[in-house]
């Protein structure tokens, strides 16, 4: 299988707004299956629950490629597909619609999908970007608050755009105070080592790529300053969960599995990974660098820990709060630790 999309990242802030969610289900003819090339052989026939995921490539997912190949997902009995669309607006309408029971979102998009009253819950983190994304600037350009009056290179209708503005709000700008040019961010950091603009914002692995094609440039702030910004879910339809939690769990225990796999044997899982993704294993193990990838421990900090300064209450909260302030949606959304549902998570960590 590839992709002719490479590690695209997730973008949909205003994606959702009009959307109609028909005839979604496509996923732009790009999917993995656990019946594939796993190294667990069954006859799909023979599995007793199957799963559908909507998503888009991202370095997020990589326990999800590896429990694929290694048929993680088949010994569970579940006969689990991920479809991988060319744009999380897609997936998002899919999910609103009912044709999808599980996606990976960014958090982002969580709120969204809550301020237009889906009911879902969040049943394993995926990953947080600590690095992973981040904002260039020339050298003539100190501090971030010399924005002001700057042309940025940023993908307005993604993740990136929410970052910028979480940062400038720290140094006291906004939206008004700059002029975005708005583009993908591969062609952000392209447009930032050909001098069409002063500063960008960017991923891996362009992020870096970009900073040392540049003399005069660099990385003046990245995702490791702000490690709750940016969080990727995997989040199931409420009644799906209730109506078929060993499917739920069967993916949960799979994908723990990969990434166990990948903490045991990297080497074999970065060459699988790097495989789907089209990447060489050395630029993979690079770029996730610049995420974490949430252990069982970790999970339950973040979805089960009021105490802990992990627990992603607080993080939804500032998001529904930024994301009414920037009209993105129409009023602030609350209740968010009803969404966190870590009982799959727990049964995994008491097996």
């Amino acid at each position: 299988m590839t992709y002719s999309f490479k590690m695209r990242r997730r973008r949909a802030l205003q994606l959702l707004a009009g959307a109609s969610g028909a005839a979604l289900l496509h996923s732009c003819g790009s999917n993995t299956s656990s019946g594939g090339n796993g190294s667990a052989s069954s006859d799909s026939s023979e599995l007793t629950m199957s799963l559908a995921m909507g998503s888009v490539p991202w370095i997020g997912q990589v326990p999800v490629y590896i429990a694929i190949e290694k048929g993680f997902y088949i010994e569970e009995g579940l006969d689990f597909t991920l479809n991988l669309f060319s744009s999380n607006g897609e997936y998002l309408s899919a999910f609103l619609s009912g044709q999808l029971n599980a996606i990976s979102p960014v958090s982002s998009e969580a709120v969204l999908l809550r301020s237009q009253g889906k009911d879902y819950k969040i049943v394993l983190v995926q990953d947080n970007s600590v690095g992973g994304d981040g904002i260039l600037a020339k050298d003539s350009i100190e501090r971030i608050e010399d924005f002001k009056g700057q042309k940025i290179a940023v993908d307005t209708a993604g993740v990136s755009y929410f970052f910028l503005l979480q940062v400038l709000k720290e140094a006291g700008l906004t939206k008004d105070d700059f002029t975005a040019v708005n583009t993908d961010s591969a062609a952000a950091a392209a447009a930032f080592q050909s001098g069409n603009v002063d500063v960008a914002v960017s991923y891996a692995p362009f992020l870096q790529q970009a900073a040392d094609a540049v003399e005069d440039g660099r990385i003046i702030y990245d995702s490791s300053s702000m490690p709750t910004a940016i969080i990727d879910l995997y989040i199931f339809d409420t009644t799906f969960v209730e109506e078929n939690p060993e499917t739920v769990q069967a993916f949960v225990n799979a994908t723990l599995r990969g990434l166990e796999f990948l903490e045991t044997n990297r080497e074999e899982a970065l060459a699988i990974a790097a495989e789907e993704l089209e990447v060489t294993p050395e630029e993979l193990a690079s770029d996730l660098e610049g995420v974490t990838l949430p252990d069982v421990e970790t999970n339950l900090k973040m979805l089960a820990d009021p105490s802990d300064d992990l627990y992603l209450e607080q993080p939804m909260e500032d998001l529904s709060k930024f994301l009414s302030a920037e009209g993105q949606i129409e009023s602030e959304v609350s209740g968010f630790p009803e969404l966190f549902d870590p009982q799959f998570v727990q049964a995994y960590a008491s097996k």
